[in-house]
């Protein structure tokens, strides 16, 4: 990106660099304000290509597809690379159009791609399916050699909490249980929320304290511990065979 941006002004350059930073900082946690920030910089310089797909990913946080589609688009053909092929896929499912994803699926293009992108496309294709209703043939979609590795990838946690998904919507429960688990082993930051899905099916529920009973979960620890510090002290005093001048030992 810093080489693409070397062919503007100085000047110019470090603006646009700037409102980039700002989309990469902000696109996750607000991404309305990454969006307004990726739409500065387009109109700087629409003609780099770094740019144009900052803005499309923006746009497509927002859920603006079809915008999100054009820019994708540009820059493929300023790039001539293949590595957006499955967001622009996914674009084709936000604007209702799940065929088109599936036929996305079946190009050339996804043999280009690197085994990130690939899983990507897969994990595009299975949801296609399911936008379909075709919800057996998005559990045969998924599965592959990368969901049976034991090897943990950056993909594997969203890939098996698809699978997991995938199960507990055809009614297979106790697959559903055990793929939620798998997800967790591998989700170390915590990206999904497996252990949640497995908690309810499990039956367990999680109670707001606070909420529940107006009280400062604090204070209600606080007083919890001061009662067991009384309650010992008594049954201290009162333990058997406790004679006078022990606690001199």
């Amino acid at each position: 990106m810093r080489q693409e941006l070397m062919s503007l002004p100085k000047t110019l350059a470090e603006d646009v660099a700037k409102n980039l930073v700002m989309v990469a900082r902000l696109i996750d946690e607000d991404p309305e304000e990454a969006y307004a920030y990726a739409r500065i910089a387009l109109r700087l310089a629409a003609r780099v290509a770094a740019v144009r797909e900052a803005a499309g990913f923006a746009a497509y946080a927002t859920q603006k597809y079809t915008e999100a589609l054009a820019e994708f688009r540009a820059t493929r053909r300023m790039t001539g690379t293949v590595d957006l092929w499955p967001v622009m896929a996914d674009c084709e499912r936000g604007l209702g159009r799940p065929e088109r994803a599936m036929a996305m699926a079946g190009e050339p293009e996804v043999a280009k791609l690197d085994k990130a992108g690939q899983v990507e496309m897969r994990l595009v294709a299975a949801g296609a399916r399911r936008d379909m209703g075709q919800i057996d043939a998005a559990i045969v979609t998924l599965q592959s050699p990368e969901l049976a590795s034991n090897s943990v990838q950056p993909w594997t946690a969203r890939l098996r909490y698809a699978y997991a998904d995938a199960l507990l919507a055809a009614g297979r429960e106790d697959e559903a249980r055990e793929w939620f688990a798998k997800t967790i082993e591998s989700d170390k930051d915590g990206a999904t929320d497996a252990s949640d899905r497995l908690a309810e099916l499990e039956g367990v529920e999680f109670v707001d304290v606070e909420h529940e009973s107006g009280d400062d979960p604090d204070e209600l620890l606080d007083d919890a511990l001061s009662d067991d510090e009384e309650s010992g002290a008594e049954a201290d005093d009162d333990r058997p065979g406790r004679a006078k001048g022990d606690d001199q030992d």
